[in-house]
């Protein structure tokens, strides 16, 4: 029994150290702003390559086992993934920078209504606890933060995309041959590791694999699939701005249990300078997706992959939020699961010895 509480003590520990760290290293950022720049410059490719590659392998892998000769179906999986991206950039860009511009256009009258809702808010939610309503004021006023840089951000990386269309030209290459080479790739990796940390290597690998590949892959195709249904029907319903709500939709419902709420405010919002029935009709778009998701593609594709309490994701959530913001709530449950396996590698290791 007291070994068993010097373990977890020690996890406790170790778990609070790791915290502390990444809190330190984000303070630091003026020393290591600079080293980012040059990595993203050099690595930026091969990572965002190394991801495409880590979500299309899976696929590959199924469509061999079922027959299909394996340059074959990595010929298929390519082209159609990279097929769709290359028809949704040529229709959806275009699109996208007119209802940015009219947007922004429209800012004050849209902050207008916005304000208006704060007002309502603040007065209804008055006689609340003063650390509860102070939340609820923080997290419109985040929202709202997140929104004015969003917009100004997507104008003007579009208006850079020129500049880096050489480095998106190198991506499907990359993409290509790390998926032609990927068996000639592990063994790569197994060799320039040392011997001694090969065998935990491989198992830590496919520990944080089985725990994490799964809900990543999966958690990326349920939000492509929820931001198209988004505005597909945004724009059926003859909502403005449809394709930004979509993608705002979709990217937020990265975020477990909160992304959801995140993603409908600005849609409510575009909808309350429209009508009361467009506002209706917005939540029950809203609703909908999030029944068919929660019912429908989160349990058949994503599953219960994370194998983790949901008091545990909120406080990550929490945690990543207080951080990061909106990008530490999407970074939040990847990060805990690599803690996760890594504790638990590392606690066996010690055990071990």
């Amino acid at each position: 029994m007291r070994d068993k509480q010097i373990k977890w003590l020690l996890s406790i520990a170790l778990l609070l150290l790791t915290f502390l760290t990444i809190y330190m290293f984000l303070k630091l950022n003026v020393l290591w702003n600079p080293l980012i720049t040059v990595v993203k410059a050099i690595f930026g490719p091969f990572l965002i390559a190394a991801f495409i590659t880590y979500l299309l392998h899976p696929l590959i892998e199924k469509l061999h086992e079922s027959g299909v000769q394996r340059p074959l179906a990595i010929f298929i999986i390519y082209l159609l993934f990279f097929g769709a991206i290359g028809y949704g950039f040529y229709r959806g860009i275009p699109v996208l920078i007119e209802q940015l511009k009219d947007l922004s256009n429209n800012i004050p009258y849209i902050a207008k209504t916005y304000n208006s809702w704060l007002s309502f808010i603040h007065n209804q939610t008055d006689h609340w606890p003063d650390g509860i309503h102070e939340r609820i004021d923080g997290f419109f006023h985040d929202i709202e933060i997140w929104m004015n840089h969003a917009i100004d951000k997507v104008l003007r990386s579009i208006g850079k995309l020129v500049d880096y269309i050489l480095v998106l030209a190198i991506i499907p290459f990359l993409v290509f041959y790390m998926l032609k080479d990927f068996e000639v790739l592990k063994k790569s990796a197994w060799y320039l590791t040392p011997k001694k940390w090969r065998k935990q290597g491989q198992q830590f690998m496919k520990d944080l694999d089985h725990s994490l590949g799964s809900y990543i892959r999966g958690q990326f195709f349920v939000c492509v699939l929820i931001g198209f249904l988004a505005f597909i029907s945004l724009w059926i319903f003859q909502v403005r701005y449809p394709l930004i709500l979509g993608l705002i939709i979709g990217i937020t419902n990265i975020i477990p249990y909160f992304g959801p709420l995140i993603g409908a405010v600005p849609a409510l919002i575009i909808a309350s300078t429209m009508s009361p029935r467009i506002v209706l009709m917005v939540v029950i778009i809203i609703l909908t997706l999030q029944f068919i998701e929660g019912n429908i593609l989160g349990p058949l594709i994503v599953g219960k992959s994370l194998h983790m309490h949901p008091i545990v994701i909120m406080l990550a959530l929490l945690a990543g939020g207080k951080l990061a913001g909106i990008l530490g709530m999407i970074l939040a449950v990847p990060v805990v699961v690599i803690m996760k396996v890594l504790i638990v590698h590392l606690a066996q290791l010690k055990w071990q010895h």
